[in-house]
């Protein structure tokens, strides 16, 4: 399911970070982009932009600043039903307004392309071993996924949101469009993918808040602050909600 993490490493030409100042960070953040086709150009380029936006913005850096240490450390990657190899960034240190905007350049110089299914578990499990393998420390580890459907393909979700339960999974559910998943998306989201200390789920319902989200949402990663009250936090799987939705409706269209 994945690719040697040596080879994705390599791909980026970022300065790892063991040389960029040390190994000690107040969080190590992933950023799990979804890439699918249920989504067209246009809102994967105002996804892409959202994301470029929060990372310069003045409350991302200050939120960085605001560490014991000061200093983050930080990559991205896209997915589908499989990690993007070339999308990956590796990781850098966020320390200084410049560390945080030499970051977005990289993604926004990213071409925009989208792939096919959603594998939710690949980008769970991706972001895990990134973390494991990283040369850090830090007090917080954290996969931020984003994605606007229920996983459909790859291994079962839940599993590997519990392997990956020691690092925090936030969800943005991007809820653009009715959702397969009953009860909405951001339950999906909350009852299925999400787990570990202040995991929590951040709901966007328009394309034109999608950068204000994400801005938001990093704020609360990397400040380790309780989320507002109108943001879904985990609270366990329920009785009635099922995880395997997205593989069943995926069935039932070449069943028919």
């Amino acid at each position: 399911m994945l690719t040697t993490l040596a080879v994705l490493m390599s791909l980026s030409g970022l300065v790892p970070i063991a040389q960029a100042g040390g190994s000690e960070v107040d969080v190590t953040l992933v950023l799990a982009v979804d890439t699918s086709r249920s989504m067209d150009f246009e809102e994967i380029g105002i996804q892409r932009e959202g994301y470029v936006e929060a990372l310069k913005h003045t409350e991302f850096i200050d939120a960085v600043k605001g560490g014991l240490t000061g200093r983050i450390a930080i990559s991205y990657f896209e997915w589908a039903g499989y990690v993007v190899q070339d999308s990956v960034i590796d990781w850098q240190v966020i320390e200084t307004e410049e560390d945080a905007i030499a970051f977005a350049s990289k993604l926004e110089a990213r071409p925009i392309a989208t792939q096919r299914r959603t594998s939710i578990s690949t980008a769970i499990a991706q972001g895990a071993s990134m973390i494991v393998s990283g040369p850090f420390q830090s007090r917080r580890q954290v996969i931020d996924v984003s994605g606007d459907g229920p996983n459909n393909s790859g291994d079962p979700v839940t599993p590997a949101r519990d392997k990956a339960v020691e690092a925090g999974v936030i969800g943005l559910a991007i809820m653009l469009r009715p959702s397969d998943a009953p009860n909405g998306l951001d339950k999906y989201y909350a009852d299925c993918v999400i787990g570990g200390p202040g995991a929590f789920v951040l709901p966007v319902r328009k394309i034109e808040d999608f950068a204000v989200a994400v801005r938001r949402k990093l704020v609360l990663e990397i400040s380790g602050l309780s989320p507002p009250v109108m943001v879904q936090k985990i609270a366990g799987a329920e009785a009635g909600t099922d995880c395997m939705i997205g593989e069943k409706q995926w069935r039932d269209i070449f069943d028919r």
